[in-house]
């Protein structure tokens, strides 16, 4: 049947605007980290179940644990809707992926912003946070490594100086503490001893009583706040590059997503079109 004089040529049954490149390799990304979310899941929900009964419920805000299963279920809920959205070619998930996607990267952005021009709001809020740490730290055994890591790292003890830890019950140094620990620090605070073949764990011993001079010939006597802020300043161009890595697959992701709506949005078009051209008798 001839053509309407004018009329705009139809593209053929089988020509699709919505490129396998694109889509599958949304689907592929998606795929590797909701693989890396399930595997986070899993080993949070694994240690969370290893801990003793009686820690059970002693300082979730603080769990590593419980940190790492939240953050692995959030983002199997966001990579979810960008595996099914891309293989579905589902509008719906995909705008959903690509709007959590944005937020996060968005969220993360803004912190980044106001931890440096309000460094020492942020400053506070880290050295809440390790306070809230040193008072758990026999409470949560992947805490406790967590903290006596850290020590050794930065070659440091406690938050602003040693001392801090007579906010521990175990090592708080009242009288009426009947702890063997009473006055004591980890023994991640020590000073490293050359050639030793097994860690003393009791060299932390009463070294609260005793003054910073003397205590600093067996521990570190500055606190770990300090030591991490002079680290961040030493090693900016490190963070940036972490910060760069962690945002440019953020990116990836929003930027497949949104051509591949577009693309989705175009085929349905062409589709709507060759519907009201096939019963067109001029057509």
């Amino acid at each position: 049947m001839a053509r309407r004089p004018g009329a705009p040529a139809a593209y053929g049954e089988e020509f699709s605007f919505v490129s396998p490149l694109v889509k599958y390799l949304l689907f592929f990304f998606n795929m590797l980290f909701w693989v890396i979310s399930m595997v986070m899941v899993a080993v949070g929900v694994y240690a969370r179940l290893m801990k003793h009964a009686e820690a059970a419920l002693a300082c979730l805000a603080v769990d590593p644990a419980i940190l790492l299963t939240v953050v692995g279920v959030l983002m199997f809920l966001l990579t979810f809707c960008g595996c099914i959205g891309s293989l579905r070619e589902n509008i719906c998930l995909l705008q959903t992926f690509s709007l959590c996607l944005t937020i996060v990267f968005l969220l993360q952005l803004a912190a980044g912003v106001l931890g440096f021009v309000f460094s020492d709001k942020a400053r506070g809020k880290v050295s809440e946070i390790i306070n809230n740490a040193i008072v758990h730290y026999r409470d949560d055994l992947d805490l406790q490594n967590l903290i006596d890591f850290g020590q050794k790292k930065f070659s440091c003890c406690g938050g602003i100086s040693y001392k801090d830890w007579s906010q521990n019950m175990y090592f708080n140094c009242s009288e009426d503490n009947p702890s063997r620990e009473r006055c004591s620090v980890p023994y991640s605070c020590c000073l490293p001893t050359p050639n030793q073949a097994v860690i003393n764990t009791m060299c932390g011993q009463g070294m609260q009583a005793l003054d910073y001079l003397e205590a600093s010939k067996v521990i570190y006597t500055n606190g770990c706040i300090d030591k991490l802020v002079n680290w961040i300043h030493s090693n900016l161009f490190l963070l940036g590059g972490v910060a760069l890595g962690l945002a440019i697959p953020q990116l990836v992701g929003i930027l497949l997503s949104q051509i591949l709506v577009n693309q989705i949005k175009d085929q349905i078009k062409l589709q709507l079109y060759n519907q009201q051209h096939r019963a067109d008798p001029w057509y």
